[in-house]
């Protein structure tokens, strides 16, 4: 085949990549603007990472998504980070600009992307639960855009208090860390309340510990977990008047930051998060 037929590649390094819905979703954007491209699948483990990002570099890829172990692995691998991959302290999109691989975190620019579309969290309380990987990339992008307060609610302390104070220093936020003993009252000045934990992740019946009484049909109830897209979080704040946001709204929108980074096309969202649920049965 002619060189100037061959696709653009891009990929996806994971561990455990079977069943990859992403793929999908990435691919179906690609084929409805007419895209020569490809984005491929490929199980890495953590030993080859560095193999595989030299192999991705040689072989001209225009860039690749990484999942966890491998996100904070690869930094020390690439050219460079951006302002927000640099703040997380973790890279789940890789571009190719020139001839350096430079890390982005397309994880809280996807959740952010889809909570603009029903409340901008500028000068916004805001409640969220969780304070691992997920929640600091969404911390830190609403932190960016000028969130008011963020109440970080967490189980474990010390990784609580390490976000908040990340948070407080780093951004020069007003964040406060609130430990998670049972169920926890939304403070009624809240405007946006997000579940960042993976509770509810393949259980639709997996309760959040809040005090349901407590959301009121003023607050913004965003969900990380994309599957399954209603959460009992989400119906339980439907039910009692909030808007709410799934968490598939995030990943479909991680993948059009992705794709606009590697291709400098602007895809249908409609398009991928078409895909997206077809390759996920919903």
């Amino acid at each position: 085949m002619p060189a100037n037929f061959l696709p653009s590649l891009v990929g996806s390094m994971s561990v455990g990549a079977a069943g990859n819905p992403t793929v999908a979703m990435v691919e179906a954007a690609f084929c409805h603007h007419g895209l020569h491209w490809r984005y491929v699948n490929m199980e890495v483990p953590p030993a080859g990472l560095a193999d595989a990002v030299r192999g991705a570099r040689a072989m001209g890829f225009r860039g690749f998504n990484l999942s966890m172990p491998h996100k904070v692995a690869v930094i020390p691998l690439l050219d460079g980070v951006g302002e927000s991959a640099a703040l997380i302290g973790a890279v789940n999109c890789v571009v190719r600009r020139g001839e350096q691989l430079i890390g982005e975190n397309t994880d809280g620019k996807g959740f952010l992307k889809s909570l603009q579309e029903v409340c901008h969290p500028r000068g916004k309380n805001i409640v969220m639960f969780g304070a691992g990987g997920a929640a600091r990339a969404v911390a830190v992008e609403i932190g960016l855009v000028g969130a008011k307060h963020i109440t970080v609610v967490n189980r474990g302390e010390q990784r609580g208090r390490n976000l908040t104070d990340h948070l407080g220093k780093a951004l020069a936020l007003s964040v406060a860390f609130v430990p998670w003993a049972d169920d926890f009252t939304i403070p009624a000045d809240t405007d946006i309340v997000i579940n960042a934990t993976s509770i509810g992740l393949y259980d639709a019946e997996a309760r959040l510990e809040l005090n349901l009484d407590s959301l009121k049909p003023n607050m913004v109830v965003a969900d990380v977990v994309f599957s399954p897209p209603q959460t009992r979080l989400l119906r339980d704040a439907a039910a009692r008047g909030c808007r709410t946001l799934d968490g598939l709204g995030m990943l479909v929108n991680q993948g059009v930051i992705g794709v606009q980074y590697w291709t400098g096309v602007n895809p249908d969202p409609a398009a991928m998060r078409r895909a997206l649920e077809e390759a996920m049965g919903v």
